[in-house]
């Protein structure tokens, strides 16, 4: 085939380097634990009872899942709960968190983005792929811009063929 009609590839001959973000959250079961069902008619916390119901959590159930403890309750519940939940599930479970779903996704992400080496981006124009079938945090995509903004030498977001750039080094 003649040089004329060569096909290229100009995206990666541009020396971009494509990153999913999506590619950072965490694999593993969320599971979340609804302090009301601890309490007395879902309105008081009797300690004795509610020792008894922590004490027969079946842990295998939360072995390496990612847990979130909330209260939907209307009820006040003293911290100290929220400690032995803690220290029952703490040994089998990767992550517990205080919070709701969306609590336990940023905190999941907070971490990942923090722990990940981005030296290979170091000097290089870095795309942040747009779309995503996983519901990233939007408060991933701010830590993201933190990390990389003092590396790479140009940062954009969206695909190859229709990006928006968002800064220059």
């Amino acid at each position: 085939m003649s040089e004329e009609f060569e096909i290229r590839n100009k995206v990666a001959e541009s020396g971009l380097i494509n990153f999913d973000i999506a590619d950072l959250v965490p694999k593993g079961v969320r599971k979340g634990i609804d302090l009301k069902d601890f309490l007395f008619m879902e309105m008081i916390l009797k300690e004795k009872d509610f020792r008894e119901k922590v004490a027969a959590i079946d842990t295998e159930e939360y072995r390496d899942a990612y847990v979130y403890v909330y209260n939907s309750a209307d009820a006040i519940v003293p911290l100290w709960a929220y400690f032995l939940i803690t220290a029952k599930l703490t040994a089998v479970t990767k992550k517990i968190v205080f919070g709701n779903r969306e609590d336990l996704e940023v905190l999941l992400m907070h971490n990942a983005v923090q722990r990940h080496d981005f030296e290979e981006m170091r000097g290089k124009r870095v795309l942040v792929k747009g779309c995503s079938d996983k519901e990233i945090p939007e408060n991933a995509y701010i830590e993201l811009v933190e990390q990389l903004q003092p590396l790479v030498k140009s940062l954009m977001f969206g695909e190859a063929c229709s990006n928006v750039p968002i800064l220059k080094n």
